[in-house]
């Protein structure tokens, strides 16, 4: 799914030059639930914004879904973006002044949907999370655990292939951030494609695969969990339970 080749950012500032991404290779299956950590100013918020189709490498190329993205215009790149992304991110970034249900349904508006499919389809997301009930709720009227089950029920209103989440339990308290960990999970179990970044190791060991990045480069790739398709036969399957409507 993603195919970052000999990536490199370099940002100028007057003479100088800051080398964030030095020839950086990775590539991720369709399936894989990936995290990715460093220590700050390491180039993995870079590397995140690169892969979610934010910030366009200096060079070397870059392949999602086998599609080439180097030479795409800013609106190529946004129709991309909107097709095949979902992000997660710690503050939410829900719009104040709509209630659960318009901030999830959104995103749907650039998809060319009709009001009342937008709707419909904006509902089913939040009752996938528990939300249902709490759709004419505003953000300041949820707990951060709930704003945090709307932004990703928003993250998957447009059906993407591809979920990016930027330190998703950051701003939420222990428990709720287990819980909402626990649905990434669930998620990926489901057939989505995930890459996280955290800097908090106990987040990274429930991915499947963990990669360390360092001064703009990859200095450790390890498999903690085989993609979905190499699991053993003797395996059980894993079906999604739904959450309850939550009340915290």
């Amino acid at each position: 799914m993603i195919e970052l080749r000999n990536i490199t950012k370099v940002y100028e500032r007057g003479a100088e030059k800051l080398h964030i991404l030095n020839d950086l290779s990775l590539s991720v299956a369709k399936g894989d639930f990936v995290a990715i950590i460093g220590p700050s100013g390491s180039g993995k918020s870079t590397l995140m914004n690169t892969i979610g189709l934010l910030d366009i490498p200096t060079s070397g190329s870059y392949l999602l879904d086998g599609v080439a993205t180097e030479k795409m215009s800013d609106n190529q790149l946004a129709e991309l973006r909107n097709k095949k992304i979902g992000f997660i991110f710690q503050q939410f970034n829900l719009l104040p002044r709509l209630n659960a249900l318009e901030n999830v349904e959104l995103p749907l508006i650039y998809s060319g949907l009709g009001k009342k499919e937008r709707r419909e389809k904006a509902m089913r997301m939040l009752e996938l999370l528990g939300m249902g009930a709490r759709g004419h709720h505003k953000p300041s009227e949820l707990s951060g655990g709930q704003q945090q089950r709307v932004a990703i029920a928003r993250a998957l209103s447009g059906s993407p292939s591809l979920l990016l989440a930027d330190e998703p339990t950051g701003a939420l308290d222990t428990k709720t951030g287990n819980e909402v960990l626990e649905l990434v999970i669930e998620l990926n179990k489901q057939g989505n494609t995930i890459v996280l970044i955290t800097h908090d190791n106990h987040i990274a060991e429930h991915a499947r695969r963990v990669i360390s990045i360092r001064d703009g480069a990859i200095v450790k790739d390890e498999r903690l969990l085989p993609l979905p398709g190499e699991q053993s036969l003797s395996d059980p399957p894993t079906a999604f339970t739904k959450p309850s409507e939550v009340q915290a």
